[in-house]
């Protein structure tokens, strides 16, 4: 290896000058100073909760700093994505012995509990490896919080997800893909196949997304994340149409103060509890397709008033004051019903739980899903016998089949109160039920 002066060492690499903040830069480039200070502001946004644990946010933080050295060698960017991917194993292990407070309880094939003292997770490990059961026998089982068991194989990284989506640190129906799609990630990098190079965006992107699971593994959901965010908030819309639907306002319901009828025809308007914050360019895309009675929107859109004239609206806003709130999107539940071959949208099962007997009928599915569509699409696969599973968690899709069955069966499963709004929907909304072919 030919030996390198300090002076060279300490040149700026001309292939992460061309990173600018608006982008890839051609034909420019930042000066060495500008691009250490901004590449040091990329790695300063990420930060971890105060409840992480000590060796978990050491290793974190030496990725952060090693980050900001990818100004004079381009090929630091690879070894901070690589590495990341191996500080998501050492975080699940250290939240793991937090969670079991210092004693894990595993149950062996003959149902016999041992109590194992946990002071680092090596114990733990090494307990799993000198007391391996017999091939013949069931895997070592660990027992949860809720009193149900586990299968526990090797303590190895796949256990670990598992866990944490057992008991509930980990979340979101799209990231159990995504996830695996790591955990794949990570072997490729303990035990490599050929040569990869990360750029600077590659890189970030990656070290936000271990902040964002080591943060949510310590309950800490990140505002804005793109994994496991904190509830989004929902603002008071008011969305009006004339009564030919030619067009559609949407604004905030402060807007009412000064809103009147129009003149030319009649106009119909609602008032929303909707992801809309239009000083953001942050608006919920299926807002336009709301359904009061389904579940068409990306985020949770609760109707408040309505259908009615504008001055309505603006006397009911004025009297009632309604109030922004926040809403968590992830794992949601959705019912759907199948019935005569015909698929029914979407909704929520509060209102599920309030239909009248003659909406009842047919097949009923609770889902557990991100998205309505997802939902919807999972059922469809099991109905067309597409390739989806009709039980648990699918593996062909980001759902969940929680439960299968009459009206009266599911809904008792979901528990959910009976209450059924007004039936409101504006001009484009979705056909509620679809006929496919079974």
């Amino acid at each position: 290896m030919p030996i390198s002066p300090l002076e060279e060492l300490q040149r700026a690499d001309e292939r992460t000058l061309r990173f600018l903040p608006g982008g890839l830069g051609l034909g420019m480039k930042l000066r060495p100073e500008k691009a250490a200070e901004y590449q040091q502001e990329v790695a300063g946004r990420f930060t971890l909760d105060e409840r992480v644990a000590e060796g978990t946010r050491s290793s974190y933080e030496r990725l952060r700093t090693v980050f900001a050295y990818g100004v004079l060698c381009y090929e630091i960017y690879t070894l901070v994505g690589d590495h990341a991917l191996l500080v998501i194993e050492q975080a699940l292990r250290d939240r793991f012995v937090d969670f079991h407070g210092g004693t894990v309880t595993l149950v062996d094939d003959t149902g016999a509990e041992h109590q194992v003292a946990v002071a680092g997770y090596n114990d733990l490990h090494t307990f799993l490896r000198t007391h391996r059961q017999p091939r013949r026998r069931r895997p070592w089982r660990l027992r949860l919080p809720t009193g149900a068991a586990m299968t526990f194989r090797d303590g190895m990284l796949h256990d670990l997800r598992a866990w944490a989506r057992q008991v509930g640190l980990l979340r979101g129906q799209r990231n159990r893909g995504i996830e695996r799609a790591m955990v794949e990630l990570r072997n490729l990098v303990a035990h490599p196949g050929g040569y990869q190079v990360y750029g600077p965006v590659e890189a970030a992107q990656t070290l936000h997304d271990l902040a964002e699971i080591i943060n949510q593994l310590w309950g800490a959901p990140t505002p804005g994340g793109r994994l496991y965010p904190a509830p989004t908030r929902r603002e008071v819309v008011v969305m009006a149409w004339p009564a030919d639907g030619s067009k559609r306002i949407t604004v905030t319901a402060d807007a009412l103060a000064d809103a009147v009828d129009p003149d030319d025809q009649p106009w119909q308007c609602v008032v929303l509890r909707a992801v809309f914050r239009p000083d953001e360019h942050f608006a919920d895309p299926g807002l336009r397709y709301f359904d009061s009675r389904a579940e068409v929107t990306t985020y949770p859109a609760d109707l408040l008033w309505g259908p009615g004239t504008i001055a309505d609206a603006a006397a009911w806003y004025t009297q009632h004051k309604p109030q922004p709130d926040h809403v968590d999107h992830l794992d949601r539940t959705f019912m759907i019903r199948h019935y005569d071959n015909h698929l029914y949208l979407p909704v929520q099962p509060q209102h599920a739980a309030a239909l009248r007997r003659q909406h009842r009928t047919g097949n009923w599915y609770a889902i557990r899903a991100d998205h309505p569509g997802d939902a919807y699409h999972h059922v469809r696969s099991i109905v067309t016998s597409a390739g989806c599973q009709p039980h648990g968690q699918c593996q062909n899709c980001h759902t969940e089949t929680l439960q299968v069955g009459p009206h009266h069966t599911v809904t008792a499963g979901i528990r959910a109160d009976a209450v059924l709004p007004p039936d409101v929907a504006t001009p484009w909304a979705l056909p509620r039920a679809r006929r496919v072919s079974v």
